[in-house]
């Protein structure tokens, strides 16, 4: 027996010892998707946990999207939504102020343009996604088709995870951009940030695209990806605990415009008038009546008439 207590914990401690103290998991999506297929195939040809977001409208989108599936990338679909700063809005652009009924038909347009796809993340969005109101009617139509929502978070006050409240749609969060700068150094810069924060939180989404230096630093630096770290689908991630830093986001109601026809408003008194007696009453309007113009007039003609000139006798 005690031979066997001493090789078991030998064994134990060479498991612990050999394996990593900590698995962090790390996702990494590439947007875009669609219009430059010699860039997208490159990505392609990276580890199948590498997942794509695929342009509804982009010229490639079923074609790019079907070899992604094929190759065993997970495939998004990847939706204009529209953006605080004033700029041209692609087609089929969600904003705010849209019908549930036209943001339940543009994402099934999108769903039918991007095979195989199992979730969907936003294309700029920071006006759409910061609008509660805008957002459950999103969560209402990803529901019917069964996709989750990765947010891009690119506004910090986004309203999706407490949009998705009460439906079944699972809600995961981007934490890093990948390529914000096209600078290679700036692109290894945050690969690292991206591996920092998976083995710090248990997890990492990071978002990238398709250009020729994101493409060059994820073929240099996925290979020595650290042994402590996992490449996952964000589809993996969706029973990961989520954070919601969202604050309410409740437009007040318009105030209806005061109708005219409702007459003046009435002065309200701050206090109570004084009270004024009837003999202080008649004095006022005494005084009032002597100090009226016409009575000045009648006393300077009376005075006129007691002292004017005399009639001559003959």
């Amino acid at each position: 027996m005690l031979q066997f207590r001493r090789l078991f914990f030998a064994v134990a401690s060479v498991v612990a010892l050999s394996a990593p103290a900590f698995a962090g998991k790390l996702a990494i999506v590439i947007d875009d998707f669609g219009y430059r297929p010699h860039n997208e195939n490159q990505v392609l040809a990276m580890p199948s946990a590498i997942s794509v977001a695929v342009l509804p409208n982009a010229p490639h989108a079923h074609e790019m999207a079907t070899k992604a599936h094929n190759s065993g990338h997970e495939v998004l679909i990847h939706l204009p939504m529209a953006p605080l700063s004033k700029q041209p809005l692609e087609k089929d652009t969600l904003r705010p102020e849209m019908s549930s009924d036209e943001i339940e038909r543009i994402i099934r347009d999108a769903v039918n343009k991007v095979p195989y796809a199992v979730g969907l993340n936003n294309h700029m969005g920071s006006a759409m996604t910061s609008s509660l109101f805008g957002m459950q009617k999103v969560m209402q139509a990803l529901e019917r088709y069964n996709l989750y929502f990765l947010d891009s978070m690119t506004i910090g006050n986004s309203q999706a995870m407490r949009a998705a409240s009460g439906t079944g749609v699972k809600v995961i969060k981007r934490k890093v951009f990948l390529d914000d700068t096209q600078n290679e150094a700036d692109i290894r810069r945050q690969f690292t940030r991206a591996v920092e924060l998976a083995r710090r939180n248990g997890s990492a989404i990071a978002i990238g695209h398709p250009h020729p230096s994101t493409v060059r630093v994820l073929q240099q630096m996925l290979p020595t990806l650290p042994a402590d770290i996992t490449l996952v689908r964000p589809g993996d991630l969706l029973n990961e605990q989520q954070t919601d830093t969202s604050r309410p986001n409740v437009t007040p109601a318009p105030t209806a415009p005061r109708n005219p026809f409702r007459g003046a408003k009435l002065c309200k008194l701050q206090k109570a008038p004084e009270r004024v007696y009837p003999a202080r009453f008649f004095s006022v309007i005494g005084e009032s009546i002597s100090e009226s113009t016409l009575v000045k007039y009648v006393q300077n003609q009376w005075q006129g008439w007691g002292h004017g000139p005399r009639s001559g006798g003959h």
